[in-house]
């Protein structure tokens, strides 16, 4: 009997052959991936038995030949990743750079091997554009890292088999910084306040910038621009705090403007005012006033308008002004305006001269500083006294036998004002050739001898000062010999009349 078996080729026993038809069929699950062509070696031979009890067999070599067998491929792989699924890019690259390769294999044959490429998700701003045949990935826009710094993009790697077989990886993009955007501080315009008169190390203020860069890029770096007055303060350069180098005066320089920059070109505007501290006396022009009015003012006259300047601000600067000496009644002054006023007449005859003090304080709530200053006023003569007689009526005696130009008596008179309101000439109110007075001092003179022993006169005697408006008074002299010496008498011992108001002066 002829018979078939395989000799070789299969080592896995993955066929077998029928031994009488010489039929091969699988024994296992084939694996064209594996293994795409396989090789048998079928030997035929002839078996003769006897009849023997047992029967024994001999066996003859009768040919081989080699079973080529061929394994098609189906489509029982899918697609697998062998590229990274973590990428990185710079985000300054220009559109169209390439930013990875993307890399699939299928180990199937032919078309069921052929993979082709597509993101399914993570690319809805439209980033990036994938080659589907080549796998390359390459941006599509403009990348921003402070706008979006991590992409995941759900790619798939589809065979082109029937069906056909897929496979999914998640590709993140890191997008790297790059020192491209400008540092920006929190607030355009600061502004604060500090006092004066501190000394040097006094906080001021913290600014504060920020930079969307990553890394070293958003490390800041703050420093102050050159400008008037800011040699008077110092920056840290890592915290954005401002301190002062010296003690400021708000009287020197009340604001300052000043500009920051953290190290990469932006700027802010700092504007510092200085706080008043109350370190100035109110300041009047001169040390003394000395000012000369007229003693005819009304009540309520100005005569003086002071005025002390303090270069504090606010209440350390507003000035109040008060008398601390004694006037007399005379005077007051304006607590607010400074302005010195009249509260009464003056009258140089009663008071030539006043000396008081004022004193300027500021209206500061804590140790208010004040300023004292000296006024002198002189009181200036007017007109306003009429020349008085020291006697009147004036008796005299005059014997019959006086000589011509001889003195027959003297009045006197007295004006208490001063200079030529003050000095007092006489006159003869009527025409008289007996009998003439001097001007100046008074003497009446005999210029005709006496007619008689029993003679007697009276004279009307006028004394005028020498005011522009000049003031006067009268008295009357008696002159008589001895036999008319005798008591001379009014004829009422009180006259009374009445003047109306405003009478022209020398009205009867």
């Amino acid at each position: 009997v002829v018979s078939y078996r395989i000799s070789s080729g299969d080592p896995h026993g993955r066929f077998s052959i029928d031994p009488q038809f010489g039929i091969i069929r699988t024994k296992k699950q084939l694996d064209h991936e594996m293994q795409s062509v396989v090789v048998l070696t079928v030997q035929s031979q002839l078996a003769a038995e006897d009849c023997g009890s047992p029967p024994l067999t001999s066996l003859l070599m009768l040919d081989s030949l080699a079973a080529k067998i061929v394994i098609l491929d189906i489509n029982d792989n899918s697609p697998s990743f062998t590229s990274s699924s973590l990428s990185y890019v710079m985000e300054d690259v220009e559109v169209g750079f390439l930013v990875h390769r993307i890399i699939a294999k299928d180990p199937d044959e032919g078309r069921n091997g052929q993979v082709t490429y597509h993101i399914l998700s993570g690319n809805e701003n439209k980033a990036f554009v994938l080659d589907k045949i080549t796998g390359l990935l390459t941006t599509a826009q403009l990348l921003d890292r402070e706008i979006q710094e991590r992409y995941s993009l759900t790619v798939m790697a589809l065979d082109d088999g029937s069906p056909a077989l897929s496979a999914t990886q998640v590709l993140t993009i890191i997008v790297l910084d790059v020192n491209d955007e400008t540092p920006i501080f929190l607030k355009q315009l600061y502004e604060t306040s500090v006092r004066e008169n501190q000394e040097s190390g006094e906080f001021v203020i913290k600014v504060e910038a920020v930079d969307r860069d990553a890394g070293l890029n958003s490390l800041l770096r703050y420093e102050i621009l050159p400008g008037t007055g800011y040699e008077k303060f110092k920056m840290n350069s890592d915290s954005g705090e401002l301190l002062t180098t010296a003690s400021l005066d708000r009287e020197t320089q009340e604001v300052f403007s000043i500009k920051g920059s953290p190290s990469r070109s932006s700027t802010a505007q700092l504007t510092l005012t200085v706080l008043d501290e109350n370190d100035h006396n109110p300041l009047f022009a001169k040390t003394q006033y000395q000012i000369s009015v007229t003693e005819d003012l009304e009540e309520g006259s100005a005569i003086l308008d002071l005025f002390a300047s303090d270069k504090d601000d606010g209440l350390n600067g507003e000035v109040t002004y008060s008398l601390i000496d004694d006037t007399f009644g005379a005077f007051a002054i304006d607590s607010v305006t400074g302005s010195i006023v009249t509260t009464k007449a003056l009258d140089r005859e009663t008071k030539s001269q006043y000396t008081f003090r004022v004193v300027a304080s500021d209206c500061s709530t804590h140790l208010p500083r004040s300023t004292t200053v000296s006024v002198v006023v002189h009181v200036d003569d007017v007109n306003d006294n009429d020349p008085i007689f020291l006697q009147n009526p004036i008796r005299a005696f005059v014997p019959a036998e006086t000589h011509v130009n001889e003195t027959v008596a003297t009045v006197r008179a007295e004006d208490v004002d001063l200079g030529s309101n003050g000095a007092v000439v006489f006159s003869l109110m009527t025409v008289e050739t007996v009998f003439q007075i001097d001007a100046k001092t008074g003497d009446i003179i005999l210029q005709e001898p006496l007619a008689s022993k029993d003679f007697s006169t009276q004279l009307l005697v006028t004394a005028s000062d020498q005011g522009i408006s000049p003031r006067t008074a009268t008295a009357m002299v008696i002159i008589f010999t001895e036999e008319q010496e005798e008591e001379i008498l009014f004829s009422h011992s009180l006259y009374e009349a009445s003047v109306p108001e405003n009478s022209a002066a020398g009205g009867h």
